[in-house]
């Protein structure tokens, strides 16, 4: 009877040991599991209308600083990048709905957006600044009140420009949010606003590509870009976290960067 008893409470304090390690692994397990819209796919929402950031090849492709950079994020966490191309004032409400698992549109990281989603680091920096036709009376910031001001839909140039004179701005009735960048700078180049306001890089690209159109030296505010993740999918955001920071650390975006953005 004696043998028995100790039989069975070896073989109980054994159950209860292979217990403590399952409960141990699951737990593991379940931290470093995270959910995808599709199985196998990371949908990236973005306005591919955003150069040098994001935009759409001649082959229908997309291409762009934050088209490499995610496609690099998708591969370390074994998934197949899948860009979701819409208008940039849906980029963020497609994360938060579940539509997309990222959002990459050269976004900056507000409170407004914070209310809606989580943000990863920041991987670059940007600046908003004001373009204007040559010849303009418009010399710096200073100058737009009393301006039309142009700017892309849903942006922080648009928040900031639209934002009461005590916050800095100049309230909603002296700005006009086009649909994308493109179409702002056609308003000014037809006199419709007086000048546009919008990230320096995109701006680079349509001065260059509108003789008569020149970007002031002085920036409107300077900003920094994060990747969107619902706040729901903790596990990926700190996934995707993880994946960025090893391409930061190892100089892959650095040199991604570098690669569309030269140096003044």
């Amino acid at each position: 009877m004696n043998n028995l008893k100790k039989l069975i409470i070896a073989v109980l304090a054994l159950a209860m040991v292979l217990s403590l390690c399952a409960c141990g692994t699951n737990k593991s397990d379940e931290t470093s599991e995270f959910t995808t819209v599709e199985a196998g796919k990371l949908h990236m929402a973005t306005n591919a209308q955003f150069p040098p950031y994001e935009m759409v090849k001649d082959d229908g492709g997309f291409e762009g600083i934050d088209v490499e950079i995610a496609t690099l994020i998708a591969e370390k966490l074994g998934l197949e990048l899948v860009v979701d191309d819409m208008d940039f004032g849906s980029v963020i409400t497609s994360v938060q709905t579940g539509k997309s698992d990222i959002a990459m549109a050269g976004l900056t990281v507000d409170e407004e957006r914070l209310l809606n989603v989580d943000f990863t680091d920041t991987y670059a920096k940007g600046k908003q600044v004001i373009i204007v036709k040559e010849g303009s009376d418009i010399k710096s910031a200073e100058d737009l009140e009393g301006k039309m001001i142009g700017t892309q839909e849903a942006t922080t140039g648009y928040f900031y420009c639209s934002d009461t004179p005590e916050n800095g701005g100049f309230g909603e009735d002296s700005v006009i949010a086009y649909t994308n960048g493109a179409i702002a700078v056609q308003a000014l180049l037809g006199g419709k606003v007086d000048c546009v306001v919008i990230d320096n890089e995109p701006a680079k690209a349509y001065a260059n590509a509108n003789p008569g159109l020149v970007i002031l030296e002085t920036p409107f505010v300077e900003e920094e870009y994060a990747i969107g993740v619902s706040k729901k999918n903790t596990a990926l955001k700190d996934a995707v976290n993880a994946a960025l920071k090893e391409l930061i650390a190892d100089g892959t975006v650095q040199s991604i960067l570098d690669k569309y953005i030269k140096a003044n």
